[in-house]
């Protein structure tokens, strides 16, 4: 069993889920927990998602002490008090979602550090999320906004939309240990946030991306882009995700690096790389790399460069090329570049 979670969630008026909130998702929970809870909800087995009500609580609190996690079965008991719709997730595989909740179960998995990016199954689940508008009663499915909004007004309530997007801001939902986040619309949930990251104003982590910790993120981290510990990315720089311009790429920044401010990457980063402030290095940038004296030793894409630690890049005032300095001397970064072990 991969994982499994007992949440309560929104949705529209046609019974399609807008979103789940699992207060404490398990994974890889013991099988035993996992069977108990199939069978006081009568839930099939392999990948489910089970609606229940709240009188179906307290049997499946018991089914769960039973089976010896005192925390579930105190968290089955609460749920009875529900107003909102509940349900159980049970994800035996780790394959392509088929669900809303089991999206949520994933994204959840990956903001509270159970699992990192890359590390679990999200094909196609744009097609599984709906567009929503995120407001201060909750989520509203975009086509249901007008009405809620005209009765909100006829009953003298404010109804205020934050924002329109199929994700919601990870704060809403989980908040990791030994985190800061300046604004926190600016992290969608999804994000993996190590402990001790630092996520300035103007930064912002997509889902399935995120940081070892600690770190300082002032600029943009693309979904599917993971920064190395002590790294520092400068404001208003950014890393290309796998989504659209990196195409099918990894993009990663290892431990110790920094990008400088309004500078990106469309390269991976080994450790201890600096990218020059202003500098946008793409796989097909021409690079000129020196040796210690300064020299031209020879000219590369960006892309041949990628995953080598102590690079520094830097574009030359003087004559505008890009170039590429190394701790190590040239030669035996020639060499290190062409190996094929």
């Amino acid at each position: 069993m991969l994982s499994f979670a007992l949440g309560i969630g929104n949705q529209n008026t046609q019974g399609d889920w807008l979103d789940v909130y699992y207060p404490a998702p398990l994974f890889q929970p013991e099988s035993a927990l996992a069977e108990a809870a199939r069978e006081a909800l009568d839930a099939p087995a392999g990948n489910a998602v089970v609606s229940f009500l709240p009188e179906h609580c307290g049997k499946l609190a018991e089914a769960l002490k039973a089976a010896g996690n005192a925390e579930q079965a105190e968290l089955a008991t609460s749920l009875a008090a529900s107003r909102r719709p509940l349900v159980a997730t049970f994800i035996a595989l780790d394959q392509p979602p088929e669900s809303a909740p089991e999206v949520y179960l994933k994204l959840h998995l990956l903001s509270h550090r159970l699992v990192k990016p890359h590390g679990i199954d999200l094909t196609g689940m744009f097609g599984l999320l709906r567009n929503i508008a995120w407001t201060n009663e909750g989520p509203i499915d975009i086509e249901e906004l007008p009405a809620r909004r005209l009765k909100a007004r006829l009953e003298g309530r404010p109804l205020s939309v934050d924002c329109v997007d199929k994700f919601p801001k990870m704060t809403d939902y989980v908040v990791p240990k030994g985190i800061r986040i300046g604004d926190s619309a600016r992290v969608r949930l999804g994000a993996y946030l190590g402990e001790g990251t630092t996520v300035m104003h103007e930064g912002f982590v997509n889902f399935n991306a995120g940081t070892e910790g600690p770190g300082m993120i002032e600029g943009r981290v693309s979904a599917g882009v993971m920064i190395g510990k002590g790294s520092d990315l400068g404001g208003g720089c950014s890393t290309m995700g796998t989504l659209s311009g990196g195409g099918n790429i990894v993009i990663k920044v290892g431990e110790g690096c920094l990008i400088g401010a309004n500078a990106g990457i469309g390269i991976p980063l080994g450790d201890r790389c600096t990218v020059e402030a202003g500098l946008y290095i793409t796989a097909g940038t021409k690079v000129a790399v020196l040796d210690d004296q300064g020299q031209e030793v020879e000219k590369l894409a960006a892309r041949e460069l990628a995953g080598q630690s102590d690079l520094l890049l830097r574009r030359n005032s003087l004559n505008g090329r890009v170039e590429c300095l190394t701790n190590k001397s040239a030669v035996a970064l020639n060499e290190a570049l062409h190996a094929h072990n």
